[in-house]
């Protein structure tokens, strides 16, 4: 089976699918990210694949086409060369760009000749369902229709395909100037599949798509800092991993891709973390998304507003239409990638109580509201119940941030989210409504921040440590400086920044979470987001050079088409976790612009310099 990073990302906005390096779509989710897959091998040899490539043995390069987030894989295999461009396809609104604008729930594979001719091989395998379903295939003029479980599948094919067993396989030879198209779409048992598509209209919508995110990035071209490649790609990882209709980032487009290979650390990521709200926002504004960034905060408002008014908390994870309910049950008959059992559909993070949640989305606002303006009623009343919320209940104990399945903790990074609510409160009250809360807020603000200094500290460890009253090193402290608590040359926060460098890192200098146990069997890799929070810590120590070869040596563990798992594993370096991972993603933006920032600050410093030497 391919590694983790093998794959290539593919969204139209709504959905997606994944791309191996051989030509294996082994995970498809349509018509949304968080429906039963359609393609799924990824996670067992039995869920369904959709395989273009050549017959015989065959090397391969790929890359997406500039600015866009079009794949397109080069098969060089006998004397020959293929190409091979794969998309989600939308339509282009007229007079703007938007992605995943009327997007018809397909995939397009199209197939050109670039020298000689290449024997290629087709086969086609739609499992619905995560595979619980087998579908019966049926000829049609132009393609093939597939019937069984709740959805129906209409393929175009411009070569004959045999059918067997609910396999569709078909073979051809492609010469240099040669282009056949390819397509799947979803549709509807009860109301008729629908034609196949001709070949005209499969390559006049995927020249559309490559368009409108050409278009897209040009309007999304903010960033002109250092690495502003990877970023402005990740900008559009970023959009692809959004749920156009509502706005909603997703953590990432996948299930139970394990922590460990073998292991038992497989969670479902295809919904939108509140925890994630301040963090993302920061990374759309710097590449150049705010509008993106304003829908982003609006699925908050919208999905959790209701809850506030009930008396009820703000959940920690939506669904990514706003759904409150992610019941977490385990998929039984599959054996998950590379035997990583068990795999599980849902999230029961849902049900958790999380404190830093409360400062994510408040900072959030702050962020928003020095860039756009104020807020409406309806909004500053529902910021000023989570600020209350957040002074009501931060001396609770909670799951934290990184949703741990064993007892509540007073986790020093939930103490410290609650001392931003309250701090970015205090900021917005009256552009929120909230003038009267100032003094409340501000007093248990400095409670709070009183509480991490005395009891966040552990002279045993030398630094800000997992919990209080903890010796355990826990690489979320490394946000302190990041929201504004403490300045990262503060003499404790720079040892702590040191103390997580030497005791929480592997041999490159990667950072793993933590190391104390926390309820679950198993180890987990180093992980990418706090890697990056540590180049962010150092480049506001003034260590730029040090936290430019961290960056950089972080970012070298994307895969060949820039694409970030959640973490790498310390011996082997190979991806683990979710993938693509958006949280990865964003560190890697945020940390490129405070990388900016200070090496802005530096050359400023060096002008003085010089001009007070001449």
């Amino acid at each position: 089976m391919s590694a983790i990073d093998d794959y290539a990302l593919l969204s139209d906005g709504h959905g997606s699918a994944l791309v191996s390096k051989e030509g294996s779509i082994d995970w498809a989710c349509l018509p949304r990210f968080d429906s039963p897959s359609v393609f799924g091998r990824i996670l067992g040899d039995g869920a369904g694949h959709w395989r273009i490539a050549p017959s015989a043995d065959f090397e391969t390069e790929r890359a997406y086409l500039d600015d866009t987030m079009v794949l397109r894989t080069t098969f060089r295999s006998g004397g020959g060369a293929v190409a091979l461009t794969d998309t989600m396809p939308f339509e282009r609104a007229e007079g703007e760009h938007r992605i995943g604008h009327r997007a018809p729930q397909a995939v397009v594979r199209s197939i050109e000749g670039i020298e000689g001719e290449v024997e290629m091989e087709l086969e086609l395998a739609p499992r619905p369902e995560y595979g619980l379903t087998t579908p019966t295939l049926v000829p049609v003029e132009g393609g093939v229709g597939s019937r069984g479980g709740p959805q129906a599948y209409v393929v175009s094919s411009p070569v004959p395909l045999h059918l067997e067993e609910g396999v569709a396989r078909g073979s051809c030879t492609v010469r240099a100037g040669e282009r056949l198209a390819f397509a799947i779409r979803v549709g509807s048992p009860w109301d008729g599949m629908g034609r196949p598509w001709g070949q005209e209209e499969i390559v006049r919508r995927l020249d559309e798509t490559i368009d409108a995110w050409v278009a897209w990035s040009a309007e999304h071209e903010g960033y002109q800092g250092p690495y502003r490649e990877i970023v402005q790609h990740s900008g559009r990882v970023l959009q692809a991993l959004t749920y156009v209709p509502t706005g909603a980032v997703i953590a990432a487009p996948t299930t139970s891709l394990p922590e460990t290979i073998g292991g038992s650390r497989n969670w479902d990521y295809r919904y939108c973390w509140v925890r994630d709200a301040s963090l993302t926002l920061k990374a759309l504004w710097v590449a150049a998304c705010p509008d993106e960034a304003q829908q982003f905060f609006d699925f908050f408002v919208v999905a959790a507003g209701g809850h506030l008014h009930e008396g009820r908390e703000l959940q920690v994870v939506y669904g990514i239409g706003g759904e409150r309910d992610l019941a977490e049950r385990e998929l039984t008959h599959l054996d998950g990638f590379r035997g990583s059992r068990p795999v599980r559909v849902g999230n029961r993070a849902w049900e958790q109580f999380q404190l830093d949640i409360y400062g994510a989305l408040l900072a959030a606002a702050h962020l928003l509201a020095e860039r756009m303006g104020g807020f409406d009623d309806a909004t500053g009343h529902f910021l000023c119940d989570l600020a209350n919320i957040a002074a009501a209940r931060w001396e609770e104990p909670d799951q934290g941030i990184w949703e741990v399945r064993g007892d509540p903790q007073h986790f020093l990074h939930s103490k410290l989210m609650c001392w931003v609510a309250l701090d970015r409160a205090v900021r917005l009250a009256p552009m929120i409504g909230g003038e009267r809360d100032v003094e409340r807020w501000s007093e248990i603000r400095d409670r709070i921040r009183a509480a991490i200094l005395e009891r966040g500290w552990s002279d045993r460890a030398g630094a800000y440590t997992q919990a209080f009253g903890s010796d355990e090193l826990d690489a979320s402290a490394l946000m302190m400086p990041i929201v504004g608590f403490l300045p990262a040359d503060d003499s404790r926060m720079r040892a702590t920044i040191h103390a997580v460098s030497s005791g929480l890192t592997d041999e490159r200098g990667l950072v793993y979470r933590y190391k104390a146990a926390d309820g679950l069997p198993g180890e987990e890799g180093v992980f990418g987001i706090c890697t990056y929070w540590m180049v962010q810590c150092l480049a506001m120590l003034g260590e730029v050079d040090r936290a430019k070869e961290l960056f950089e040596t972080m970012t070298s563990f994307g895969n060949d088409v820039g694409l970030f798992s959640e973490e790498v594993d310390p011996g082997s370096g190979e991806a683990l976790g979710n993938f693509p991972q958006a949280f990865t993603h964003i560190g890697l933006v945020n940390a490129a612009w405070v990388i900016a920032e200070a090496e802005r600050g530096r050359s400023s410093r060096s002008d003085d310099q010089a001009k007070g030497q001449a």
